[in-house]
């Protein structure tokens, strides 16, 4: 069934404020959460802290008292919405297990949204992120594994743990993580709410590493931390590029409070925790207000009617998670040697040698990265790197296992291996 929050209502604002006791909700037990409750929680946490620091900007931007007046009373209330959304994840689930929790949101929510992407090249742009995420996900786990954790059991046989696109390979020139913009008015609206999504999510856990990675006390640890938080870096400057640029502040502010909609009801739909899909309930009910009034704000400041952009008919479906193993293996077994040159995507051996690429890797990678480490460390201590192969060995034979051997060794052919483009290829 479609969803039109238009046409539904919401919790009138004055009656949407809580107490503390009701904000400081009773955590999911680590031990018996259902891993696709957890990435709901997660993801959630992401979408409002993007629309607390959306709001904040805003109102930064504007001299209309009332409008910020509208903004400050909103976003005190989506401040509580992210306080119960966070404070679900309980203290007992220490960062490294948040981490992987993470990983997983990145790796199953990209993947729904690559499948229903109706966009050809914004879902190369999803697919391409998505094996970087998947690696990621390895590596954290290897870590995890060695400080006595269960990877398994945070992502509950949903989504396997292997190596994607190797990290070692993800450091780009910053010029080359710009992507094409779309245009709203010629985009598909679930193009729309898709790269909102994404690129909420991409955000928080860039801001999560930014403050949590130097929390642990191994070197090894926080250079894993360090060095893929820049990665969280380059696919936050990725997915926020392929945003259309001409959109306005109202035409932004409406778009956000949709997003919280549909997610919101999106998670309700599929919750199987009945206590956490009361709040997805109760949340939605506040959201369809905020949206309300972010219509009502961009007729009387802009004289515009937000039914001009917005679908008549509301959303056909809703963002699930969900297995996404096969889909996962078709997109590493046909781009895991894809980079980026400029806007696009292409096999590494297929750039100049002298392109700016090799000279940021020669920059960054002069010393042995983290991600690599980790992999050597677990393959010392355990005799073999930690995977989830639930379908099998790696799509990839030269990701599968060898011994001893490590992508670091493969890293170092390709850059020696290096061709020139071929006929057309770009200066």
């Amino acid at each position: 069934m479609a969803f039109n929050p238009l046409t539904e209502k919401g919790i009138p604002l004055d009656r949407q404020l809580r107490h503390w006791a009701e904000l400081n909700v009773e955590p999911y037990r680590k031990e018996d959460v259902h891993p696709y409750t957890r990435t709901r929680v997660i993801a959630m946490n992401g979408v409002e802290v993007e629309a607390a620091m959306f709001s904040h900007n805003m109102a930064r931007h504007t001299v209309d008292t009332g409008l910020k007046k509208v903004l400050a009373q909103v976003r005190r209330i989506e401040q509580q919405q992210q306080k119960v959304c966070n404070w679900l994840i309980p203290g007992e689930e220490n960062s490294i297990e948040n981490t992987v929790g993470y990983e997983q949101v990145a790796v199953d929510l990209t993947s729904w949204v690559a499948r229903n992407e109706p966009d050809p090249y914004l879902k190369q742009v999803y697919e391409f992120g998505l094996l970087e995420d998947f690696d990621h996900l390895y590596r954290y786990s290897n870590l995890l594994d060695l400080m006595g954790g269960d990877p398994a059991a945070i992502v509950g046989g949903y989504t396997e743990i292997t190596p994607g696109r190797p990290t070692i390979f993800e450091h780009r020139h910053p010029s080359d993580e710009l992507r094409r913009p779309m245009t709203i008015h010629a985009a598909d609206f679930q193009s729309v709410m898709n790269a909102m999504t994404i690129l909420a999510a991409e955000q928080q856990t860039m801001n999560y590493y930014m403050n949590i990675g130097n929390r642990p006390t191994d070197p090894i640890a926080r250079g894993l931390y360090l060095e893929i938080a820049q990665i969280e870096e380059q696919h936050v400057t990725h997915y926020e590029s392929i945003m259309d640029p001409t959109m306005g502040w109202h035409m932004h502010h409406v778009l956000h409070e949709y997003n919280e909609c549909w997610m919101y009801w999106s998670f309700m739909e599929d919750e199987t925790d009945a206590r956490i899909r009361a709040i997805w309930e109760l949340h939605l009910s506040m959201e369809l207000e905020h949206l309300r009034l972010a219509c009502e704000a961009m007729k009387a400041i802009e004289g515009r009617d937000p039914a001009d952009f917005l679908p008549a008919n509301g959303m056909p479906r809703g963002v699930q998670f969900h297995e996404n193993k096969d889909y996962v293996r078709g997109v590493l077994a046909a781009q895991s040697d894809l980079t980026a040159w400029d806007s696009e995507f292409l096999p590494i051996d297929q750039l100049p040698k002298d392109h700016r690429y090799f000279d940021y890797q020669a920059a960054v990678n002069a010393s042995v990265p983290p991600t690599e480490q980790i992999i050597a460390r677990h393959r010392e201590e355990r005799g073999e790197d930690y995977r989830l192969e639930t379908e099998g060995p790696n799509p990839v034979p030269a990701l599968r296992r060898k011994g001893n051997g490590s992508t670091m060794a493969y890293h170092d052919r390709v850059q020696m291996n290096t061709e020139e483009p071929r006929a057309g290829g770009r200066m």
